[in-house]
This record gives C-alpha cells, structure tokens and sequence, in this order.
C-alpha cells in the first residue's frame, strides 16, 4: 500500500483487522457453543470502526491548524468513545446488574484494536509534521 496517504491506509488496515478480528471473535464464540450474535457484538464492531476512522480523519485534517494540540484532541476523542460505551453500551450490559465476560469482550476487542491504530498513526502523522 505505499501509493496510498495515511488516511486510506488507515482506513484499510482498520476495517481489515476488524473483520478479522470479528471473524475470529465469531469462531470462538461458535466453538464454545456461545451465541454469537449477542452482547451487541455487531454494533459493537461498527461503532468502534466508525469512531476510529472519524476521529483519526479528524486529527488528519487539522493536523498542521492544531499540530500543538494534537494530543489533546486525541484524548478527547477517547472521551468521546466513553461517552458512546456509556449511552449504547452499558445499559444493556449492566441490565441484569453484572457486565459478563462475553460482554466486556464484545466491546473491548474492537475497541482495543481500533485505539492501537488511531495510536500508531497518529504517531506516524505526528512524525511526518
């Protein structure tokens, strides 16, 4: 992929681990004989793609106006996935008054997976400034 800017790479690399990972995620599910559609995987994955790639596209476009805040905006974009756990999330997962296991992985995965790559290229934006 060296033809192509930061953002499209991103963005393939992205949705690329996320399908694996879902996959995956689905495979495991299927050999415990756990359903695999439940604990909001699905949405799960798609807002945490959508998120990512928003708010890296975001640090992209300002990263010459705000190249000083950078973190800062980077943080807050954290801050807006919390928000986002907490409105679509975590009433669902703390309905029955525990948040399972399966629960926790379902949001975390992709969650975790979607921050290690806004981290590292928003590192990699950061050094070619």
């Amino acid at each position: 992929m060296p033809n192509l800017n930061l953002p499209t790479k991103f963005i393939a690399l992205l949705l690329l681990l996320l399908l694996l990972s879902f996959g995956a995620h689905l495979g495991i599910l299927s050999l415990r004989n756990l359903p695999l559609f439940d604990n909001l995987i699905v949405l799960s994955y798609v807002v945490n793609a959508i998120l990512a790639a928003v708010i890296f596209l975001l640090l992209y476009k300002f990263r010459e106006k705000l190249k000083n805040q950078i973190g800062f905006l980077f943080m807050g974009g954290s801050l807006l996935k919390f928000v986002f756990f907490f409105l679509l999330f975590y009433p669902t997962y703390k309905s029955d008054g525990d948040m399972s296991g399966l629960e926790f992985a379902a949001f975390f995965v992709p969650y975790a997976i979607s921050l290690f790559l806004e981290t590292f290229y928003t590192s990699k934006m950061l050094k070619n400034l």
